[in-house]
């Protein structure tokens, strides 16, 4: 595997801002947009158990149809693509084992010898288990894990993005049909190209010194 400098890294953070303007007229190009996805596809969840579905709208009638519920904001119709990051609202037994295929049939495992690590994760989600009593809120805060890992990678590729928490739940979630479906939205994040006249580009970020959030024990 190959590596980036440091000072790249830091570079491509303290060059992401969230995005109060987009480039309307702007595309993200297919190959990135499709390393954007695979990032999306390759975000780790707890368990490995991915709680979520993403849902990419490049539809402008569609985001013109949500603007309304996220507070008129306008990332949501002027950016590329709009990510609604969607959680899970339950997870059955059908859902594990399908999982557990997977798993077998990618590492070449048996069903079987996986059967003890099935039984652990069935006990943590399935019924009252651990996470099963707070299903919907474990699986909003996995979303917010592979939020994370859109916006670093679309920052590494020069991609601008805006995580929103910014929208009326119900009256999006009406909207898209997440209900019907066993999901529920999340957090979103519009992904494009800032505009020229965004302000808030390079304005300097407001950070708390190392000191006050980094603690060495």
């Amino acid at each position: 595997m190959s590596t980036i400098p440091p000072e790249t890294l830091l570079a491509a953070l303290n060059w992401r801002y969230a995005t109060k303007a987009f480039d309307s007229s702007r595309r993200i190009p297919e190959d990135l947009w499709a390393s954007l996805e695979e990032s999306l596809i390759l975000t780790p969840s707890s368990f490995g158990l991915q709680p979520w579905k993403f849902l990419v709208i490049t539809s402008q009638e569609v985001k013109e149809r949500l603007r309304p519920h996220c507070w008129g904001q306008s990332q949501v119709t002027d950016c590329s693509h709009l990510v609604v990051l969607c959680a899970k609202q339950e997870m059955d037994a059908a859902y594990i084992d399908k999982f557990i295929g997977l798993t077998a049939a990618l590492r070449g495992a048996s069903e079987e010898a996986l059967k003890g690590y099935r039984d652990i994760i069935a006990g943590s989600v399935l019924g009252d288990g651990p996470i099963g009593a707070v299903l919907p809120e474990w699986a909003a805060r996995q979303a917010y894990i592979a939020l994370g890992q859109l916006m670093l990678s679309a920052a590494l590729l020069g991609v601008d993005a805006c995580p929103m928490e910014g929208f009326v739940p119900d009256a999006l979630n009406t909207e898209l049909g997440l209900p019907e479906r066993g999901l529920k939205a999340a957090v979103l994040c519009p992904v494009g190209y800032r505009s020229a006249s965004d302000k808030y580009a390079d304005a300097p970020k407001v950070r708390w010194p190392a000191a006050e959030v980094i603690e060495y024990i």
